[in-house]
């Protein structure tokens, strides 16, 4: 059941005012760690890892564990979007094991899956944080997909 069938439209709106006061107040480092997720050695490595099916893949946990960990440290009493939470468990947790060469993509996918919503969410989360001086009115697509993850919608 989505979160505003269970909180009153003042609740929802003292909240959406909350987090967007915690996205402005820790913008330097979200955008520290979007920057790192987007680096190099990180994001565009560990794609590249996934088709040159090496272990190294695997690396790209380490940062949806910590942008999962930055988002949630944002609202901690907050529950996050089951869906997202689900995607990064997949995600996550896992020790390469050469057995998983004959499963490459049913092993690996889920890895990158995980990175990709994290670092998307990350990527509206600062961009949000940048754009808006209240929570409008009228959703843009990228905001709306961020109260989802804090189950605000």
């Amino acid at each position: 059941m989505p979160a505003h069938n269970q909180s009153s439209h003042e609740e929802i709106k003292t909240l959406e005012a909350e987090l967007l006061n915690q996205l402005k107040s820790r913008l330097p480092d979200l955008e520290t760690l979007l920057k790192k997720s987007d680096s190099h050695w990180h994001g565009e490595d560990g794609f590249y890892r996934f088709y040159h099916q090496s272990l190294k893949v695997y690396h790209l946990q380490e940062d949806t564990e910590a942008i999962v960990a930055a988002l949630r440290d944002l609202m901690p009493g907050r529950d996050l979007n089951e869906a997202f939470l689900r995607i990064a468990g997949e995600g996550t947790g896992k020790t390469f094991e050469m057995e998983h060469n004959q499963r490459w993509l049913e092993e690996t996918r889920p890895v990158l899956e995980a990175f990709f919503h994290a670092r998307m969410m990350l990527h509206l989360a600062v961009e949000y944080a940048k754009k808006l001086d209240s929570p409008p009115l009228a959703l843009p697509s990228g905001w709306a997909a961020v109260l989802y993850l804090y189950r605000l919608r």
